[in-house]
């Protein structure tokens, strides 16, 4: 039996179109999910890949006021799904993003358009008030 480098080429070829094609979409990928994890790693694309509207919840899991942010912000990652980007950055986790932003309480939520930062809303907050700055915007 031999080898058939041709059709192992086609196979590697078509597999590489996949991932370029796959790729292409990730803006719309990223729109139709609720809610995104945030990183270090991941963040410029996130802001940078859409002219949709990014909004970032900056948090931390022994943050008592972060934690009653939670619910209000992915019912409106829910409800504004497709229209806005809705993440959330923990900064324990990801100190580096925080830090050049100037991130120094938390919860911390930062609006950004076309990869700008647009605005900023510190500390809790009630679901109007979140709600009425992500409309703002969009």
């Amino acid at each position: 039996m031999s080898f058939n480098w041709d059709e192992e080429l086609k196979k590697i070829k078509e597999r590489k179109l996949q991932e370029i094609t796959s790729k292409k979409g990730d803006e719309n990928k990223l729109s139709n999910e609720i809610e995104i994890t945030v990183t270090d790693g991941n963040f410029e694309s996130i802001i940078t890949n859409t002219n949709s509207l990014v909004v970032i919840d900056f948090w931390a899991t022994w943050c008592g006021p972060c934690m009653y942010m939670v619910p209000i912000f992915e019912k409106l990652a829910k409800k504004y799904a497709g229209k806005a980007i809705f993440g959330r950055m923990n900064v324990d986790e990801n100190p580096i993003v925080p830090g050049k932003l100037g991130i120094y309480g938390i919860p911390t939520f930062v609006f950004f358009k076309n990869g700008k930062e647009i605005d900023r809303k510190i500390g809790a907050m009630g679901e109007a008030d979140l709600e009425a700055a992500i409309k703002r915007y969009l």
